[in-house]
């Protein structure tokens, strides 16, 4: 039988208890690739605004909100004091590349938070333009990797560099 580390003896929901773990310097960087279709990608690189104000520092904003409550959004997430939250986006060709990056001290990984927010900078981009196009499509997110904790740091394996 399998063992579950998130279900009690009687099989009810539980949080890990990582009270035992020393807390470490972590970091996660996760990716979320948008794709825009050519006039939205070029209204962005032209003007970085549709009507409802400046694409990017909303969705930078709204990645760093969505990081910051993580722990609210995934059940067994533990709350994370997180030291920094960082998002960068960059437009190659049609397709907008979310860069986020999570850190914290603590005893239990960032990684969810780095995805969260990568993940809310996704959809806050296609809410801020799809008066402009409703066929973007957020093809992808995932985690780029990670440094600290037990299980040792990751890269992921089919991502040279970072914005391919």
């Amino acid at each position: 039988m399998t063992e579950f580390t998130h279900l009690s003896d009687s099989d009810l929901p539980k949080m890990v208890d990582v009270s035992h773990k020393v807390p470490t310097e972590r970091t996660a960087v996760a990716i979320s690739r948008v794709q825009l279709g050519p006039e939205l990608a070029r209204l962005l690189k032209e003007t970085g605004s549709t009507k409802k104000g400046p694409v990017f520092q909303t969705a930078v904003i709204a990645g760093i909100q969505g990081a910051k409550r993580t722990s609210e959004l995934i059940p067994m997430c533990h709350p994370l004091p997180l030291s920094s939250i960082t998002i960068d986006i960059s437009l190659q060709q049609e397709v907008a590349i979310i860069e986020a990056t999570a850190k914290t001290t603590a005893s239990t990984g960032v990684e969810m938070e780095a995805l969260t927010a990568a993940s809310v900078a996704a959809l806050t981009l296609y809410d801020m333009c799809k008066s402009v196009s409703k066929s973007m499509v957020i093809e992808s997110t995932f985690l780029l990797e990670k440094q600290g904790g037990k299980s040792g740091d990751f890269q992921h394996p089919s991502q040279k560099h970072p914005k391919v």
